[in-house]
């Protein structure tokens, strides 16, 4: 019997995957025709079916969707000209990229404006590494490892970015290298690194003394997920993802165990896996607090907001209606009480 379960925090969704899941359940409210993702909103399976039973198709190409059809681009980015394939096509295109992935395709830009070489510390194939190198395809280079890095060969001035869901140990012997390799290296004066990622992997790294195994619930597509592994690995601590609670059933529980979550990880799973473990004694370790909020893309604020202040002239709810349907209440509003709402 487990003996000791703790549940560290932060855990579970970040601000960006709020944002994006918020944004898609309004468009569902909003628009009665089929609504198609570019990508899977976020990398968790149980909110893509969720959406899927609810009239959303995740499509991988604009030749996937008809002409005229209402489209929303995935929390990960999208290229540029990808995004500008979708505009020829659709009546509506609302971007839910998170505002810190914006902050790299800006900084690869701007070094692109600057003839800077850029060297790009991602995923092959991962939905925001794809999106990143689009936007200045030619001047980039992704790479995966310092081995990687060791086999470049560039003379010009040289820029060093990063994906956001990176674990610090994937990254930090790449920036170490990459200093030592290129003089004049160019960093971003703000880490690339999404705050939710460090914040997470910093909170369960504060535990490992006190656990003998860590579970890290998450899909399997999921970066920062699989970057929280990796993390609890490097330090010595076995650590294994899982999906849901039937997964329980292919692991050895040991006496002491921590539990946390990738940043797209709806926290009822979390707790199921709890409530199944069914410990002697559950304890809650919280670290390190969060408060960070991306409000939603503003084309769609702008929707939101019309359709709010016609409510409110209709006054078809019993709440104040400012209250229930103003866009001013989207911060108090979590993407947890968003898919609950479907």
């Amino acid at each position: 019997m487990v003996e000791k379960l703790y549940l560290v925090s932060p855990r579970g969704f970040c601000a960006g995957v709020e944002m994006a899941i918020k944004a898609l359940t309004w468009m569902l409210k909003i628009y009665d025709e089929t609504i198609y993702c570019y990508h899977e909103i976020v990398h968790n399976q149980w909110i893509v079916k969720q959406f899927e039973k609810r009239n959303v198709i995740f499509v991988e190409s604009p030749d996937d969707i008809p002409h005229g059809s209402i489209v929303m681009l995935s929390a990960h980015g999208t290229a540029p000209d990808i995004e500008e394939a979708f505009h020829s096509k659709t009546s509506i295109t609302i971007n839910s990229v998170c505002p810190l992935v914006t902050k790299v395709h800006h900084e690869a830009k701007k070094y692109e404006e600057n003839n800077i070489e850029v060297i790009y510390v991602g995923h092959k194939g991962h939905d925001e590494a794809k999106g990143a190198i689009g936007v200045a395809p030619k001047n980039m280079h992704l790479i995966e490892s310092v081995k990687d890095l060791e086999s470049l060969k560039i003379s010009k001035e040289v820029a060093l970015l990063a994906q956001t869901t990176l674990a610090i140990s994937e990254w930090e012997p790449i920036m170490e290298k990459a200093k030592e390799s290129y003089e004049n290296l160019q960093l971003p004066r703000k880490s690339d690194l999404c705050y939710a990622t460090t914040n997470r992997q910093k909170a369960i790294l504060d535990s490992l003394k006190l656990v003998e195994q860590v579970l890290v619930v998450g899909s399997k597509n999921s970066s920062n997920t699989n970057a929280l592994v990796k993390m609890v690995q490097s330090n010595g601590v076995e650590a294994t993802r899982i999906e849901n609670i039937s997964d329980l059933k292919n692991i050895v529980l040991k006496k002491t165990i921590a539990i946390t979550a990738g940043a797209s990880a709806p926290d009822h799973i979390v707790m199921d896996i709890a409530k199944e473990i069914n410990p002697h004694e559950t304890l809650f370790l919280n670290p390190i607090s969060e408060s960070e909020y991306f409000p939603l893309p503003k084309e769609l604020r702008n929707n939101v907001r019309k359709i709010s202040n016609f409510l409110e002239k209709m006054n078809l709810s019993n709440e104040e209606p400012n209250k229930f349907f103003g866009i001013q209440n989207d911060k108090n509003w979590s993407a947890t009480e968003a898919l609950a709402s479907l």
